[in-house]
């Protein structure tokens, strides 16, 4: 059961091991004098949970599944277009378990070099986050290693629900929360924390609409999966444990361009110094790009969910 109480319990679990994320308040003026679409009067809640563990909101998920499951000697397997990889191998280095994960050859090389250093075995093959699916499937039926999926399991979903636990503590004031979806368990996991309490809204990428094109079909459906987050928000469907979560609790789903996102992350390093990857800035372009348009003195959440990029060169 994904519920409030579930995910209480799980977060719970999981505290020693995660950080709390803050929030800050923003003006949406500051980034209106950038040079983007946000309108000046909106007043904005940003959860920076980039800067947790790893560097995205994986670590939950990742931390909820080798705390409540029973791992066999063979250890843990995962695949991942970067940021779900570098959680379990986080996980699993801190809690002294062996771990293999498996990556297409589009995750970026920030997200291989930190799996690496987190001491996993590292696959890297195939184009698309499917073929490391694939792969690692077969390894678990091979090995015997436990399965840590990214988005489809109740466990890693009870995880992420965490961040929605967090966010109404420390922004009680908002009524609407925009959240990037890849495959659906952040999103799956925040909406049944709110539970309809206040609009939840999905944003992607026009290149890769899973939810979205899932939300006119009435069920889970191949998508294509390209475009500049293609490494965090590109899976070939949503989870089919979301999915109804979603029909029951997400308002809407809006898409965003490639160059919105690119433009977000410009902002967002500009006006608050904040380095976000393509995915992490997803949920902030849907405001700043106006593909996302709030209803007069709406409250606005957003989550700022994935650093893991090399974009900023400290080198110079």
């Amino acid at each position: 059961m994904i519920d409030r109480k579930t995910i209480s319990e799980v977060e719970k679990v999981i505290r020693p091991y995660v950080r709390r994320t803050p929030v800050i308040h923003v003006d949406a003026a500051d980034f209106a004098s950038n040079g983007t679409g946000a309108a000046a009067n909106e007043k904005l809640a940003l959860k920076l949970e980039l800067l947790q563990h790893g560097g995205s909101f994986k670590a939950r998920g990742a931390f909820a599944n080798l705390l409540t499951r029973t791992v066999p000697k063979a250890g843990v397997v995962a695949a991942s277009g970067g940021n779900h990889g570098v959680a379990v191998s986080y996980a699993a280095m801190k809690l002294g378990i062996p771990a293999k994960i498996f990556v297409p050859s589009v995750a970026s090389q920030e997200k291989v070099d930190r799996i690496r250093a987190n001491g996993a075995n590292l696959v890297i093959g195939g184009e698309r986050y499917a073929d490391a699916q694939a792969a690692s499937e077969k390894w678990r039926a091979e090995s015997g290693a436990m399965m840590v999926h990214p988005y489809d399991q109740e466990e890693t979903m009870l995880g992420q629900g965490s961040v929605g636990l967090e966010f109404e503590e420390q922004a009680p004031e908002i009524d609407t929360l925009l959240v990037a979806v890849g495959g659906g368990g952040l999103i799956g996991g925040i909406a049944s924390w709110y539970a309809g309490k206040i609009k939840i809204i999905g944003v992607e990428p026009e290149t890769a609409p899973t939810l979205f094109n899932a939300m006119r079909a009435g069920k889970p459906v191949d998508s294509e999966a390209g475009g500049i987050a293609a490494d965090s928000l590109a899976p070939k469907r949503v989870g089919e444990l979301m999915f109804p979560i979603a029909q029951k609790f997400v308002e809407q789903v809006v898409l965003v361009t490639d160059d919105a996102i690119r433009d977000s992350q410009r902002a967002l390093w500009r006006t608050m110094r904040v380095a976000t990857e393509p995915g992490g800035a997803a949920a902030m372009s849907a405001i700043l790009s106006g593909a996302y348009a709030p209803e007069k003195n709406e409250k606005l959440g957003i989550l700022v969910c994935g650093g893991n990029t090399t974009a900023v060169d400290f080198g110079r």
